[in-house]
């Protein structure tokens, strides 16, 4: 009996000294792994009968099904357009759109551009009390102006970056009614959670210093007006990107932990060829954990 206990001490303290200096592995399935997903971001698509662009449009749907993303984000200027058209024009685009749209295959998340705007040009001839007058049209057909979701630990905020001047106008501003959302959104967030802004005006950009003159200021239909006062708002928090469009070309910003992309046009130059050398594309990110990276597709339209 004695030897046995020994025998059964020895084992006990022997399986102590493994644990403490051979600490167990966990096995694969026990290991955190970083989530893992991709999505696109596809913006000026200027969808309208002319120019062969409701097949340019298809075939970049098509490329977006075989790459098979968790889903797309679009980033305004679906049509050509509603600014200065006819109620029956400004119709007829949004529902060649929706119907090229439908075939997306991952889940579609729409960002308003200033081209989803009805009638506010004099050209238009439109009524301001027409019922879906101004961004009414956008928001009757395609959803809110603002909102956001979440997929795989990151947070999407997409916003409206146009701003009716009411003198048949209009400029790059997020309005007072999106900036208090944003607070509520943000008091709401983990401040280490990835966030993600999609905005079609673009917050930040050198398209003027680089195309036009090193010294010259963007105007405020080229850029969000009050871009710092919003990105303010986000001080202490994860923004780890900006998705933006309008200008048609290629920049990749980072500022202070945050890339601000503008990431081409599906249309190139209005479904003429390329613009400014940027060829009809839209931009793959890839997401692993915290981290992305990106890539610019093109889809292989030609004019």
């Amino acid at each position: 009996m004695k030897r046995a206990t020994l025998h059964f001490l020895a084992m006990a303290l022997a399986g102590v000294f493994v644990m403490l200096f051979f600490p167990r592995c966990e096995r694969p399935e026990e290991i955190p792994r970083p989530e893992t997903f991709s999505f696109v971001f596809m913006t000026d698509i200027h969808v309208q009968p002319e120019r062969n662009a409701a097949e340019g449009f298809r075939m970049a749907v098509e490329e977006v099904n075989r790459l098979a993303p968790d889903f797309v984000i679009t980033g305004g200027d679906l049509i050509m357009d509603a600014l200065g058209q006819t109620y029956g024009r400004a119709d007829s685009l949004y529902e060649l759109y929706d119907a090229i749209a439908s075939g997306i295959e991952a889940k579609v998340y729409n960002t308003m551009g200033n081209h989803e705007i009805y009638g506010i040009y004099e050209s238009a001839g439109a009524d301001p009390s027409h019922p879906e007058y101004g961004e009414k049209m956008y928001e009757n057909r395609l959803g809110p102006r603002y909102y956001s979701f979440e997929h795989k630990g990151w947070k999407f905020l997409i916003l409206d970056s146009v701003e009716d001047t009411e003198k048949g106008s209009y400029i790059g501003m997020i309005d007072a009614e999106q900036q208090a959302w944003i607070r509520e959104e943000l008091a709401a967030t983990d401040t280490a959670m990835p966030l993600v802004i999609s905005t079609h005006i673009p917050f930040i950009t050198i398209f003027k210093q680089v195309w036009y003159g090193s010294t010259l200021p963007n105007d405020s239909s080229l850029v969000v007006c009050n871009a710092k006062e919003v990105l303010d708002l986000f001080d202490g928090y994860n923004l780890k990107l900006v998705l933006q469009g309008h200008l048609h070309t290629i920049e990749d910003i980072y500022v202070d932990g945050t890339h601000f992309i503008t990431a081409g046009a599906v249309c190139g130059r209005w479904w003429t060829g390329p613009n400014r050398g940027y060829e009809e594309g839209f931009a793959r990110v890839h997401v692993r954990g915290d981290a992305f990276d990106w890539e610019y597709v093109d889809y292989g339209w030609d004019p």
